[in-house]
């Protein structure tokens, strides 16, 4: 057995059930049963104890009870005290090793996030690091493969409900923190708040936390749980999900969408005109949440972010800016690490909607965002304004594009790095690039007015063999413009597939 093909870094991912042709079944039940006892193993081995408590959940997936099944027998082969929690979010999952009613050892969350139908993974945290990093998923799957287990015969199964705690944990903290000068209990009075959960497993924020608070949550979509995802794909970055819940928030009045991926650890937001929060905007949004209680404080973001967000970050917030790499777990890592060397950053978050928090734990939590914006919307809510006037003064692109290029040999790895060392040697001869000082992934090229009027970030894919590149641009076809700069350069290159960046040139 294979363990180690079904690592995505810090993730496990395969197919897990058939029907797309050509997608044979990996991520199969004897799989997760090997991985579940390694990761026993690898919870003794850091912990230093035999006896172990393990919680386990899972989104709306179609094959999330089959795996299940498969995990909790492999836990309790081990020995384990297993807490199966049902239906669940990611975040949940951790705060499983935090809340008093739980205080579970480890935690394992059944998701693929917005994959396909066919697809399912697991996500993994322990008490003492939260989620599991690249580095101990390959040592849990090395426990996994070479059966690294001691067959205790004591383990056992129990049914708690940790939605309605962590909903209780969302309740009180937009009370606390709204703390509604007549209806304390009841914060969201008066406020229409719409949910769009993708049929994914945030259904619960509606019934469980905003109703309950006095929302009125009428044209909220997609709450029921559905693995085949029947209406549009449960991400907050995709175009048609967007699109549709901007159309429901503008169709009901309503004073606020909120969007969720499938297994809630993203989030993004629709304010009352219809406008999407989502990509820059969410992230200009969530630092001016968090620069209120925190002003001056580092926010570190992915690659992509544009030149504009940066300016809103640094010159209207005041705050400052890292653009640091793809991945969310990189850039939380990245500020860990500043606070570690005695740096404040106290938001971690990627365009995606992965957002996290230092008072969460760092936890990327798309309940816990949504919480945030929910809480000052309220506020505003109160006083007469409204939640998009916190981001008026943020500018946007005039023109965005995403290019991926294909790479065709098998060492794609050392190819995508000999394109991109070249590039640079070019660059430096070819004046209309103008190389970014400080870049953390990949190339990032600035051009000026006569070349384009915008950026371009040419990088590695972190496990695809792709080189994606992001272009943006202040001047119409500007964004053609640096296209055309990129391919003089490209083309040369006959393992990559440009047929997408050709097709763009010429339309």
């Amino acid at each position: 057995m294979e363990l180690k093909k079904l690592q995505n870094g810090s993730d496990i991912r395969g197919v897990a059930v058939d029907g797309v042709e050509g997608e044979s079944v990996t991520l199969t039940k004897e799989a997760v049963y090997a991985l579940a006892r390694g990761f026993v193993a690898y919870l003794r081995k850091k912990y230093g104890k035999e006896e172990l408590r393990i919680a386990i959940g899972h989104d709306s997936r179609i094959s999330a009870k089959e795996l299940k099944e498969s995990i909790m027998q492999g836990l309790v082969d081990e020995g384990v005290q297993v807490c199966d929690c049902g239906l669940a979010s990611t975040p949940s999952m951790f705060m499983s090793t935090v809340f008093e009613e739980f205080k579970e050892d480890g935690a394992i969350m059944i998701t693929a996030s917005h994959l396909p139908y066919n697809r399912n993974g697991i996500e993994i945290f322990c008490i003492k690091n939260g989620g599991l990093n690249k580095e101990d998923i390959k040592s849990l799957i090395t426990f996994g493969e070479q059966e690294s287990f001691i067959n205790k015969e004591n383990g056992s199964v129990e049914i708690k409900d940790l939605l309605s705690v962590y909903s209780a944990f969302l309740r009180e903290l937009i009370k606390k923190e709204v703390n509604h000068p007549n209806t304390y209990d009841k914060p969201l009075s008066g406020m229409k708040i719409l949910v769009d959960a993708g049929n994914g497993a945030g259904g619960f924020y509606v019934d469980k936390v905003l109703q309950p608070l006095g929302a009125d949550t009428s044209g909220s979509q997609f709450l029921e749980p559905d693995g085949m995802f029947p209406n549009h794909i449960p991400n907050p970055e995709d175009a048609k999900a967007m699109q549709s819940i901007c159309d429901a928030v503008k169709t009901n009045h309503s004073d606020l969408g909120i969007i969720f991926d499938t297994d809630v650890d993203r989030s993004s937001a629709v304010d009352k005109y219809g406008h999407e929060i989502s990509r820059n905007a969410i992230v200009a949004l969530a630092a001016a949440l968090v620069c209120e209680e925190h002003p001056g404080t580092t926010i570190a973001t992915d690659s992509v972010t544009s030149d504009e967000l940066h300016d809103f970050l640094e010159n209207v917030l005041q705050v400052k800016h890292l653009r640091f790499k793809r991945g969310y777990k990189n850039v939380i890592n990245e500020a860990v690490r500043l606070n570690k060397e005695g740096i404040d950053s106290q938001l971690a978050i990627e365009t995606s909607g992965h957002a996290a928090l230092k008072e969460n734990y760092f936890l990327d939590d798309g309940a816990y965002l949504a919480t945030k914006i929910v809480i000052k919307a309220a506020k505003m809510h109160l006083e007469g304004h409204s939640l998009d006037e916190l981001i008026k003064e943020l500018k946007h692109p005039l023109e965005e594009k995403e290019l991926r290029f294909k790479i065709t040999c098998e060492d794609f790895g050392s190819y995508g790095d000999k394109v991109l060392e070249e590039l640079k040697v070019y660059a430096e001869k070819h004046g209309e690039f103008m190389l970014a000082p400080v870049n953390h992934e990949g190339l990032r090229f600035s051009f000026d007015k006569e070349h384009g009027n915008g950026w371009c970030l040419l990088r590695k894919s972190l496990h695809d063999p792709i080189l994606p590149c992001n272009i943006e641009s202040n001047t119409e076809n500007g964004c053609k413009e640096i296209a055309k700069h990129l391919y003089a350069f490209l083309k040369n290159y006959k393992e990559l597939d440009l047929q997408a960046m050709e097709e763009f040139i010429k339309e």
